[in-house]
């Protein structure tokens, strides 16, 4: 042992025969077995290995990879060309985008039905303004769209008046009763129509809905085109009025004159 102590004190001195890329072995680290493999041949101890193990960082200062190395010790900076989705990114990865909606993609969210009345009830005069009116309003139903949780607005555009003579016109408003708009009975109103022949006619309105969605961002997007509701039927009954002196009312003699 007393020779076998030499012999390795004078391999760690001398150098001449082996080389080593780490610090410098100690019996305390040969003891542990830092220093890799030892071969005494009676003669001399031969060192053969660094001190590199699975985990640990070069030994090397010097190296690009040292721990002392700032360069190793700054987070890797985001890929600046990255392209987030329209909801941004999280943890350097983007966000999935928002799928596109077209008015298929719509079909199970039906906005309700518009309601048709008209002045006078269920009547008209011909030569004179009948007063339609179209009720709809603003709807917002919630669902789940492509895989998506989701809000989707229908919020009323046009309205198509139907006449039921073969007459129609498109306005942007829904009409107002005589007394809501502050008229006179039989005067012009946006929404009103003339019959010039007696008869019932069955009207009807169309209401054109401009729709967009919210995936939950708070944003609304548009999605191209109306979404379009109807009424049903509402008979108007056109009848002729005249003027007539008479010397009896209808109920004092309904066969009179204009009775």
């Amino acid at each position: 042992m007393l020779i076998a102590a030499v012999s390795l004190a004078m391999a760690l001195t001398l150098g001449g025969t082996t080389q080593s890329s780490g610090p410098a072995c100690t019996p305390d680290l040969i003891a542990v077995g830092a220093c890799g493999e030892v071969e005494n041949s009676g003669d001399q101890v031969d060192i053969s290995a660094g001190l590199s193990r699975p985990g640990s960082p070069p030994a090397n200062p010097g190296s690009p990879h040292h721990p002392s190395n700032p360069d190793d010790l700054a987070p890797e900076a985001p890929d600046e060309a990255e392209e987030c989705g329209p909801l941004g990114c999280r943890g350097g990865y983007a966000v999935e985008g928002l799928p596109e909606v077209t008015l298929a993609d719509l079909a199970s969210f039906r906005p309700a039905t518009p309601v048709l009345t008209g002045e006078p009830a269920g009547f008209g005069v011909v030569g004179m303004p009948t007063n339609l009116v179209g009720a709809a309003s603003e709807q917002l139903l919630s669902g789940t769209l492509l895989g998506w949780d989701v809000t989707v607005r229908f919020v009323p555009a046009e309205f198509v008046f139907s006449h039921g003579d073969g007459t129609s016109a498109t306005t942007t408003t829904g009409g107002a009763s005589w007394a809501r708009l502050a008229q006179a009975q039989f005067t012009p109103t946006a929404t009103s129509h003339v019959y010039g022949d007696r008869g019932t006619y069955p009207v009807s309105v169309t209401v054109r809905y401009a729709a967009s969605v919210d995936f939950g961002t708070g944003r609304w997007l548009p999605v191209d085109g109306f979404v379009t509701a109807t009424s049903g039927d509402y008979d108007v009954r056109v009848v002729e009025v005249r003027t007539a002196l008479v010397d009896e009312t209808c109920r004092e003699n309904p066969t009179g004159p204009g009775c």
